[in-house]
């Protein structure tokens, strides 16, 4: 069957009918007899930066009554290159008060997350976080979403000047429809047929998603080999130099579906900085033209890169663009953690980096988190960074401000970090149940208890002070980046997962599948042998993931198609 013959995905129907994504939202909103929106409004809201979700845990006793799903909304507020004020973070902690279900959720892209909105507040909810000079349109949707960038570069300067390429990005691939500001701003309508609304994106937007990351050597913290397009700083003795180009990353698949498979980007070359947002723009327009559109899983970026070939995909760049790019430049990644506690700028300000579990702001037993960053954002000048990885930088700190900081952090026990093992430091999670309706089963709820058991064999084995990334999702979508984590845990059932190992300490390779459909309470005893062989078999400075391919307990994998087992051993 011919391209032309094939069937578009649904979704495409749903953008080309939804006028620029208006859809029927406002209609849906202002229906108060349910407390959600039509099937392809949900679609389309995603593209306003926000999902309708249901509380899973009260499904049950809700179905036995015969009430509807208790419906709420997620919010995602988008912050190009995860630098927000501290005027921000009290406005942000107001709503999740006010609207939400008083937490703030810390995501692995850098941005804020309220959840339990329920949809009489939501458009009051999304118009005053515009209020607050930040957005959510774009955070969600088949667009260009939140950009990543380093949270802690070694030099401050490079920060500001890496930061500010980020934000560029993110402005130029802003969706330019009216209709965000018509429904949730009450802006004024505008006759989509009189103007060309969307001169990058089209009616149709992107086949699917689209991620893009800055990320600046050594410090691989926003994982760049698992975004759709990342730009790697170049710097020399006079600074910032340029960017190699990455393209073709991604993690999402689909269990027991060979074609659907995560992917490590590939480098295409080397960029000067002034030409950044050209060459993203022109990586986009591919995407958009070339994507396939008939078979959602299969629209993402790495899959267009690898129908070409990286040469092909080039090339198809390359003509929009006009030139050639440069041939790539060295550099090296030697990490993708947080560096947690003080760091100093060099300007005389300084840095303090949080360890906050699972990206869940809120007061618990451990450490007064929401409480404390209150205070912090009441008295600081500085920056409020969020982190790949799900922690928080209070960043700039001054000379003067810096003793009222420490006795806030001593004040709400906010230092956690030193009291962790390197492998809980390491650890990031998606939020899955009760509110994602893909999780097939727990990952924040659950990874904190798998690491407590594994800590057990890490101390015993004098590895406390070692960094082992591990990494658990709810569902083989991958939010968490498993795929390229030393261990990780892939929902496939309630109570079980795949465990996946070998993954490059850096981000810079994918794992394998290991043992599928391990049932919760068997991960420790399947992995304390190998822990038990790392620590007295390990050459030095040898990372867990290099060392299980070394020994043999799974291949290396370098990309995504070779990223499966056979079918046996999925099956078993």
């Amino acid at each position: 069957m011919s391209t032309a013959e094939r069937k578009l995905a649904a979704n495409e129907g749903i953008k080309d009918r939804s006028d620029y994504l208006r859809g029927t939202i406002a209609e849906g909103l202002s229906d108060l007899s349910t407390g959600g929106i039509s099937a392809d409004d949900q679609q389309l809201l995603k593209f306003h930066g926000s999902y309708q979700q249901d509380d899973r845990d009260a499904r049950s006793a809700r179905r036995m009554h015969k009430l509807e799903k208790a419906f709420s909304f997620m919010i995602r507020i988008r912050v190009p290159g995860g630098v927000s004020t501290p005027e921000q973070w009290i406005e942000v902690d107001r709503m999740a008060t006010e609207y939400a279900n008083d937490t703030i959720k810390l995501t692995t892209r850098q941005a804020y997350q309220l959840h339990g909105i329920i949809k009489s507040n939501l458009k009051r909810t999304i118009r005053e976080i515009n209020e607050t000079a930040l957005d959510t349109i774009a955070a969600c949707g088949d667009v260009n979403r939140n950009v990543m960038c380093n949270a802690n570069p070694d030099a401050s300067a490079l920060h500001a000047e890496i930061l500010q390429v980020s934000k560029d990005l993110s402005d130029h691939l802003t969706p330019a429809t009216g209709a965000y500001h018509e429904i949730w701003l009450d802006g004024e309508k505008v006759e989509s047929s009189i103007r060309q609304e969307e001169p990058i994106y089209g009616k149709h937007y992107l086949p699917r998603k689209f991620k893009i990351a800055v990320a600046v050597p050594p410090n691989n913290d926003v994982d760049v080999y698992a975004n759709d397009l990342s730009f790697i700083a170049i710097t020399g003795k006079k600074g910032l130099e340029g960017f190699n180009v990455a393209v073709g990353g991604g993690m999402g698949m689909t269990h027991g579906q060979e074609e659907t498979y995560p992917r490590v980007a590939d480098v295409i070359g080397f960029v000067a900085a002034d030409k950044v947002v050209d060459v993203a723009e022109k990586i986009v327009l591919v995407q958009r033209d070339h994507g396939d559109r008939h078979e959602r899983k299969h629209a993402r970026l790495k899959y267009t890169v690898d129908d070409h070939g990286v040469d092909g995909f080039s090339a198809l760049v390359e003509e929009r663009l006009g030139y050639t790019l440069e041939e790539e430049r060295p550099y090296e990644f030697t990490e993708n953690g947080d560096r947690y506690g003080w760091s100093e700028n060099g300007d005389g300000t300084a840095n303090y980096t949080f360890y906050v579990p699972g990206g869940r702001v809120c007061d618990t037993d451990e450490a007064r988190w929401r409480s404390g960053f209150l205070a912090i954002a009441r008295m600081l000048d500085g920056e409020f960074r969020l982190t790949g990885n799900q922690n928080l930088v209070v960043a700039k700190i001054s000379r003067d401000q810096r003793p009222a900081v420490k006795q806030l952090i001593d004040e709400y026990g906010l230092d956690t970090h030193k009291q962790h093992t390197g492998l809980r430091l390491h650890s990031l999670a998606c939020v899955a149940l009760p509110t994602c309706g893909l999780a097939l089963a727990e990952a924040e709820r659950h990874l904190p208890d798998v690491v407590t058991e594994l800590e057990e064999v890490i101390e015993e084995c004098g590895l406390r002070h070692d960094a082992i990334t591990i990494r658990m999702t709810g569902c083989p979508n991958g939010c968490a980046r498993p795929y390229i984590a030393e261990i990780a845990f892939v929902g496939r059932a309630p109570g079980k997962y795949n465990v996946y190992l070998g993954g490059g300490f850096s981000g810079q390779r994918l794992s394998k599948l290991y043992r599928a459909s391990v049932k919760s309470e068997d991960i420790r005893s399947l992995l304390e042998p190998i822990i038990r062989d790392y620590a007295g078999s390990r050459e030095a400075k040898e990372s867990f993931g290099d060392f299980v391919i070394r020994k043999a307990y799974v291949k290396a994998t370098s990309n995504g198609l070779d990223f499966h087992q056979d079918v046996a051993s999925e099956e078993e």
